[in-house]
């Protein structure tokens, strides 16, 4: 667990949090996002209340999700799904255009607990490379809607980390250089009334040359590259989760030689597409036989949101 304390007690509102920043630089090849999560990436996770472990990599697929969902066209949506043989077997993310998620995951719970237990006192990125996802497949998909076709690419998953797979996907599929970077980790914010409260941040660095490696931009393009991928991997995880530093003066400390373009947010929120309506024709797609055995001991359906946590109870002569 990584404290993230400002280092006053004086609340600072959180500069620029749940948006993706985009920016450029000076070469007009080179392109990148930040993005900065709080209040919407602590909703999701506590929402569920996984294991710290598992809200950890969730987290990251989160922030991945967001970067990566930014440019979705209006009416668009993009998912990232993960499956895996390791303790934490499946991983999914939803992005809408306008900046709405939606995340949840499955897990071996003891297995997940005697890693944990086992890593303790390692730093987050081992702990992460420490079998819990195990091997598999990441999946992005993209449907840009508007009738158009739908689109997705497949990095392999070997138990190393998302981080990992995302940058062999754009290097592999895309043929395009990319550096990301994602933290997540519970930040201290103490009350007015002399308690402590731990919420969950997430934060995310991508950067791409989006010429491909045997184009002719020369020397000049790939020293330009060079050098803000170097500067892009100075980045540390308390930056891109502290709230009393700005995202664009991260961005401007970051890559200032470089001529750093910064470009409007686009803002994120928690939405889920659940509905007591979509439930209950969801139910009354089964069978009488099966329906019953749905009942609990007050004879009652009681349904509940995998993203959103939200319980729907029905009565019997509802269905």
């Amino acid at each position: 667990m990584v404290d993230v304390r400002s280092q006053s007690r004086v609340q600072v509102p959180p500069a620029g949090d749940d948006a993706v920043l985009p920016f450029g630089t000076s070469d007009p090849f080179i392109r990148g996002r930040l993005v900065r999560l709080g209040p919407c990436v602590d909703t999701i996770l506590n929402r569920h209340a996984y294991p710290d472990a598992v809200s950890e990599i969730l987290g990251e697929a989160i922030a991945l999700t967001a970067m990566l969902g930014a440019s979705v066209p209006l009416g668009g949506k993009l998912s990232l799904q993960a499956r895996t043989d390791g303790p934490i077997g499946f991983l999914f993310v939803d992005y809408e255009a306008g900046g709405l998620l939606r995340a949840t995951a499955s897990f071996n719970g003891a297995r997940v607990s005697e890693i944990s237990h086992a890593g303790e006192g390692l730093a987050r990125q081992d702990r992460s490379r420490s079998d819990l996802l195990g091997a598999g497949h990441l999946a992005l998909t993209l449907e840009p809607g508007e009738g158009l076709d739908r689109t997705q690419g497949i990095a392999a998953l070997d138990g190393g980390t998302l981080t990992q797979a995302a940058q062999a996907y754009f290097r592999q599929s895309e043929q395009l250089p990319t550096y990301i970077h994602l933290a997540v980790a519970k930040h201290f914010v103490a009350s007015a009334g002399g308690g402590s409260n731990w919420h969950w941040r997430a934060g995310g660095l991508i950067v791409q040359h989006l010429q491909r490696p045997l184009d002719d931009a020369g020397e000049a393009g790939a020293d330009d590259w060079n050098t803000v991928h170097t500067l892009a991997a100075t980045v540390e995880d308390h930056e891109l989760l502290d709230p009393a530093l700005a995202p664009d003066r991260l961005l401007f400390r970051l890559f200032q030689e470089e001529g750093v373009r910064v470009y409007a947010p686009k803002p994120l929120a928690v939405h889920c597409r659940c509905s007591r309506d979509k439930v209950e024709a969801f139910l009354k797609s089964f069978g009488r036989e099966q329906l019953t055995d749905m009942h609990d001991a007050e004879g009652k359906i009681t349904v509940t949101c995998e993203f959103c946590s939200a319980a729907y109870r029905f009565e019997p002569d509802e269905i």
